[in-house]
């Protein structure tokens, strides 16, 4: 689990968690480590849906439709949660864009063969450098390539 900033630095990283953990399940966990994750006073933190409700923490209308793709001229939206919803959604950009860059940055195409422990320091320091490289050398031409790949998913995907 990452947090970050929309200047894309992560704010804080948990890693060692298996896939199949639930989303709450690591939240909870987040929030009352010694380290705890913190939201700040009047700030909040954008979820998906797999996430607990909590002050601070907002995730999206359960049952109303969600996905951009879902909306359209012909199909507009019909109350205030799909606007909420539909809202949320947008800022998922936000989100795929944070993670991008560092993938751009620190390309991986094999397999882990370390074992779990140092894969977690790795993940940590990547975490580090990132922010650090985005303090002193933002790239533009990584930005603008993950801008350019997100704008083409959501062209196939009709968002």
């Amino acid at each position: 689990m990452v947090a970050y900033s929309f200047n894309l630095k992560f704010t804080y990283v948990l890693a060692g968690w298996e896939g199949t953990a639930s989303d709450s399940r690591i939240m909870k966990n987040a929030i009352t480590r010694p380290y705890p994750l913190h939201i700040p006073e009047g700030k909040f933190y954008l979820l998906d849906a797999g996430y607990m409700l909590k002050s601070g923490l907002i995730t999206c209308f359960r049952g109303e439709r969600y996905h951009l793709k879902e909306y359209s001229p012909r199909n507009p939206l019909r109350n205030k949660r799909e606007l909420f919803n539909h809202q949320h959604s947008s800022l998922r950009n936000a989100v795929e864009r944070a993670i991008g860059v560092p993938k751009k940055r620190f390309p991986s195409g094999t397999e882990p063969t370390f074992g779990v422990k140092i894969q977690k320091r790795i993940i940590v320091c990547y975490c580090i450098l990132h922010n650090y490289l985005m303090g002193v050398d933002p790239d533009g031409n990584i930005l603008h390539e993950v801008d350019v790949e997100l704008a083409n998913q959501n062209m196939v995907s009709g968002e």
